[in-house]
């Protein structure tokens, strides 16, 4: 069965890759994120992606940044809990178009593997854009394995972001 994987950044494509490959999944990925503020983070986050990808022989997909269409989706609905599915949406609508046009069986997102992610409304929004366009989405919560991928990630020096990509998520990180 084949996969697309919507990957959000590397250390969090680590467990999921390794629970979706023992169960028998022929994994692609795919760095859409047109979330990520500013040009510099997806940047960084993307060389990530693209050099722990190498190493694993994990083939990959990169639709190009526009970042405008995010901002677009969000304008005047900036509130974490409205943009954040806006997002999700996005990102996961995209994916299960490609994985469709692909001609790939089943599609996920590393997003199941963070603590911090609403796992209940991923789940829903997977499921429906899945249904739209005529693919399985693949849903585990995949959380369990997220502190030891990200100490992985340290120990390998794979670049370890401090906020979940848009500007309005490391505007509330350095609130903090």
């Amino acid at each position: 069965m084949k996969l697309l994987l919507h990957v959000c950044c590397a250390p969090c494509l680590i467990y999921p890759l390794e629970v979706l490959r023992s169960k028998g999944f022929e994994v692609v990925g795919l760095f859409y994120n047109p979330n990520i503020h500013p040009v510099a983070e997806y940047k960084t986050r993307r060389i990530a992606v693209e050099n722990y990808s190498r190493q694993l022989g994990l083939e990959f997909s990169y639709p190009d940044y526009e970042p405008h269409d995010f901002f677009r989706a969000v304008n005047m609905k900036e509130e974490k809990l409205k943009r954040c599915s806006i997002c999700w949406l996005q990102r996961l609508a995209m994916t299960a178009r490609l994985a469709r046009e692909m001609g790939f069986t089943h599609f996920s997102t590393t997003l199941l593997v963070s603590p911090y992610q609403d796992q209940g409304l991923l789940k829903k929004i997977g499921e429906d854009t899945a249904k739209a366009e005529g693919v399985v989405f693949f849903y585990e919560d995949f959380r369990p394995g997220f502190r030891e991928a990200h100490n992985q990630a340290r120990s390998k020096g794979i670049y370890c972001q401090k906020y979940c990509g848009c500007i309005y998520s490391e505007l509330e990180a350095g609130r903090k």
